[in-house]
């Protein structure tokens, strides 16, 4: 018996190998996955992984993922974990099932496994003509088990359908307008408003519902606490009856707006609370000049090219929801709180939606269509106006960093302080205590909004990527946590990095300038990690960058400067995902005139084993 290792985290969680693997009598495999499409390729990526490690045709793999009564519970699809996590996990238990059926056929052969060979789901002992399939074994193998972790994957040299480049599966409806749900049907099916306060705040103090239900084709209105929904037979209608119902509509509001649109002036004026989350002291070294810039990042909207969807149905006691959810299991829970449901009688399956990077309004449509459902009578299908996708789904949270560093007679940086201001950065559904989800907030009786919290290094919230990679003997980064906020925020692509990187590499090249140096040569001179010196290199030598060139310089036609062509300019960018993964460097080339306009842009990215090229 092989020796075994430690299960990957989602597949400790969930062991039972029939909840990842299923063989059909169809002659195809169904591979079960918690992580969800949303336009990153993982649909294709992980039937790649199942089936090279099956050792059978990828067009015999069906994926099914993000079904809370089918799939493993994964968690959410966030962080970039999608292949890290989810693939490794489904590595391992398909690794395992081979074994498995393996050892089934070298018992009726009663032979070795190791003189056993599988080639597209036919397991053979070569030289002879005992030969057998999966489907053939499966009623006799019970993958009713635990994995062990006592079957390990194959090594990367054998592998034949990871690290080539297939078509993605989910392309196809997507192009054709088949794949999202905000075309869904189900018989007997509405559609559903919302009609949103028009403020944060605003409390309802009247409303005409008699005026909307006497509109054609309106079947219901909703009225709880300050949530209006109204249900109608076609869209059309629905889209009335929500312009009627917020002329219906009485509400009392108070400002509560910062005066101040600049970031940069109003948030650090909040209350905070401070704290260190990285210091090294190596000494203060000889300091011959300081520098000290500040740097922001606004609230910034998904602003998604679709808005947020859901559609839901309530039948027998039973709750289906249909959802771009990033995360079904913990959305299962928040909406079965809310109505009072056990998670048992709610189903959140995943549906293709608007695309976003981090916490839209998706989550938040799918308890809209939930209530309305459960109160009509009849499968509803809930869109958001664009006007509420701007107004109330989560912000990426709002940032604003101040750096001061001093740099040597040799032009070493040899102290680095990193301030920043900001917010949370995650309030999804299930972070924190209580429920996040808008209606929750606005029904009667409401449930309250869960104080925020932030998440912790190494993966980090606002703080995330704020502790530099660069090698300077003297560190300090402080984070001042803004509990309350005047907008609604949660994850946006990259969280704090998003921020933190621009601050450091804006200000290393401010660095570089004052040091005279080179901005490439300067990064790589305070850099010991020799995966993101490479990066670097690579990224600079692909781009053509002559080290000691000026950094800007005059736009060349042949071998003539042409002053009227505008001014070329060029930047270097490096970053390590969450400080703890893939390593990225980013050279580019623009041409300055009266527009920008983009010359070239070249990426080397380290991020281990490419799936799907």
């Amino acid at each position: 018996m092989p020796a075994s290792f430690a299960l990957p985290a989602s597949l400790k969680a969930t062991p039972r190998l029939d909840r990842w693997v299923r063989f059909n009598v169809d002659g195809s495999v169904s591979v079960f996955s918690g992580k969800v499409e949303l336009g990153q390729g993982i649909e294709t990526a992980i039937a790649q992984i199942a089936a090279d490690e099956l050792d059978i045709p990828l067009d015999r793999v069906n994926l099914i993922a993000g079904d809370t009564s089918r799939s493993p519970n994964e968690g959410s699809t966030t962080g970039s974990q999608s292949i890290e996590v989810g693939g490794s996990a489904m590595r391992v238990a398909c690794a395992e099932v081979r074994r498995l059926f393996v050892e089934a056929a070298a018992r009726r052969f009663e032979t070795r496994v190791e003189d056993l060979r599988v080639e597209d789901g036919v397991i053979a002992l070569p030289g002879t003509d005992l030969h057998v399939t999966y489907w053939e074994l499966a009623a006799s193998v019970d993958l009713a088990r635990d994995a062990t972790g006592n079957a390990p994957p194959k090594a990367v040299t054998d592998y034949s359908r990871v690290g080539t480049s297939v078509a993605r599966r989910d392309l196809q409806a997507k192009l054709t307008g088949a794949a999202f749900l905000h075309d869904m049907s189900l018989p007997g099916m509405v559609h559903g408003r919302v009609c949103r306060p028009p403020s944060y705040n605003a409390r309802l103090v009247r409303f005409d519902a008699a005026a909307v239900r006497a509109l054609p084709g309106v079947i219901d209105v909703m009225v709880s606490g300050n949530f209006i929904g109204v249900c109608a037979e076609r869209e059309e209608q629905a889209l009335k009856a929500l312009a009627t119902a917020r002329s219906a509509a009485a509400w009392d509001e108070h400002a509560e707006l910062p005066s101040n649109a600049e970031v940069k002036e109003f948030l650090p004026q909040f209350a905070s609370v401070a704290k260190v989350v990285h210091a090294k002291d190596g000494g203060d070294g000889n300091i011959a000049q300081r520098l000290q810039a500040t740097y922001s990042k606004p609230y910034i909207a998904h602003a998604s090219i679709g808005p947020s969807a859901a559609l839901a149905r309530f039948e027998d006691g039973t709750l289906t929801v249909w959802s771009h959810t990033q995360g079904v299991h913990a959305l299962r829970g928040q909406i079965a709180t809310v109505m009072g449901l056990t998670d048992m009688s709610v189903e959140v399956i995943h549906a293709d939606g608007a695309g976003c990077y981090g916490h839209n309004g998706a989550d938040d449509a799918a308890l809209d269509a939930a209530l309305l459902a459960r109160h009509c009578g009849r499968p509803v299908l809930v869109q958001w106006t664009r006007e509420d996708e701007l107004a109330w789904s989560p912000f990426g949270s709002a940032m604003v960093i101040q750096i001061d560093a001093a740099l040597d007679a040799q032009g070493m940086i040899v102290d680095w302080r990193h301030h920043l201001w900001s917010h949370t950065h995650i309030k999804r559904p299930g972070w924190s205590e209580g429920v996040n989800l808008l209606a929750a907030w606005h029904i009667d009786p409401p449930h309250p909004v869960p104080p925020a919290k932030d998440n912790a290094l190494p993966a980090g919230g606002a703080d995330r990527n704020a502790v530099p990679l660069y090698d300077f003997p003297r560190q300090q980064v402080i984070y001042d946590f803004i509990a309350d906020m005047p907008l609604r925020v949660s994850a946006l692509r990259s969280l704090g990095a998003y921020g933190n990187v621009f601050a450091i590499e804006s200000f290393m090249d401010e660095l570089a300038a004052a040091a005279g140096a080179d901005p490439v040569e300067f990064r790589l001179r305070h850099l010991s990690d020799e995966r993101a010196r490479e990066v670097i290199k690579a990224a600079a030598a692909r781009a053509g960058w002559n080290a000691g060139a000026s950094e800007v310089a005059r736009a060349v036609v042949g071998n003539a400067t042409a002053p009227d062509e505008g001014t070329v300019g060029r930047g270097i960018g490096f970053a390590r995902y969450k400080n703890v993964s893939a390593y990225c460097a980013v050279a580019i080339t623009i041409e300055v005139t009266e527009k920008i306009r983009v010359r070239s842009v070249v990426a080397a990215i380290d991020c281990g084993l490419v799936v799907n090229p």
